[in-house]
């Protein structure tokens, strides 16, 4: 589900015939994070809300919008049907509890960081087909005892 500035903001993106990894570019910030500030899952300071508007061409009345800060967390709470969401579901369903043990194995009983967090998406060519490489690095957070 879009919002009506995700729907203007990806209308005016395409009419640009602008990429996110362009947007990175032009803005000085990663793709993913740019991504997200359309979907409305991060809020933009002032000078980077305006540079993604002049980017795209899209109307000055979004800078404002922009930098507000969102309701995060866009999916349904129902199992996404959407076949690349999907499989991010299915990977967690699948590999969350050994990615829990791992981690907890080399850091001890904590979380990674959604907030101190990057996430990197890169394309690796292979004669058997490309591959996507997605790579999350969040600071981890241990449990605090008390």
């Amino acid at each position: 589900m879009t919002s009506a500035i995700t729907e203007q903001l990806l209308a005016a993106k395409k009419a640009a015939g602008l990429s996110f990894a362009d947007l990175e570019a032009k803005v000085g910030c990663d793709e993913v994070w740019i991504a997200s500030v359309f979907y409305r899952q991060a809020s933009a300071s002032v000078e980077e809300a305006t540079k993604i508007v002049e980017a795209i061409g899209a109307d000055p009345a979004l800078i404002e919008a922009l930098t507000e800060y969102p309701v995060k967390g866009s999916l349904d709470p129902v199992v996404p049907t959407d076949p690349l969401i999907y499989r991010f579901y299915e990977i967690m369903q699948v590999y969350g509890m050994p990615l829990k043990t791992v981690i907890h194995e080399k850091f001890g009983d904590g979380i990674m960081s959604a907030i101190d967090f990057t996430i990197d998406v890169e394309k690796e060519e292979d004669p058997k087909g490309d591959r996507v490489k997605v790579i999350m690095c969040g600071k981890f957070l241990p449990y605090k005892k008390w």
